[in-house]
């Protein structure tokens, strides 16, 4: 099940950064950002000392906001940034934020 993600044409810059000023989901980005292969990731993966209910609201925000895509596969939920799509619309901003 492929959750739904905005068109990257109607991505808000805003609403990008509003969702990064959260140092979680800043922390889950740049750890997918990390990953130069592109790969998907299990949402269980990261390291979030958080309960379940704010990992699917931060999943949700990062989702809303078009920064990652998420698909639910069986008992898990797996999730990969939209780097290539995302620097199309914003070159270099993401790799701009991870620098800081």
């Amino acid at each position: 099940m492929e959750f739904t993600v905005p068109d990257l044409a109607e991505v808000d810059l805003d609403r990008v950064l509003k969702s990064l000023a959260d140092p979680q989901r800043r922390r889950v980005v740049l750890e997918l950002l990390e990953d130069t292969s592109g790969a998907e990731r299990a949402c269980s993966s990261f390291d979030l000392p958080v309960s379940k209910s704010t990992r699917t609201h931060h999943w949700r925000v990062l989702r809303e906001a078009g920064l990652i895509h998420q698909r639910g596969a069986g008992n898990g939920t797996y999730v990969r940034l939209r780097l290539d799509e995302f620097d199309a619309r914003f070159p270099g901003l993401l790799r701009t934020i991870a620098r800081l």
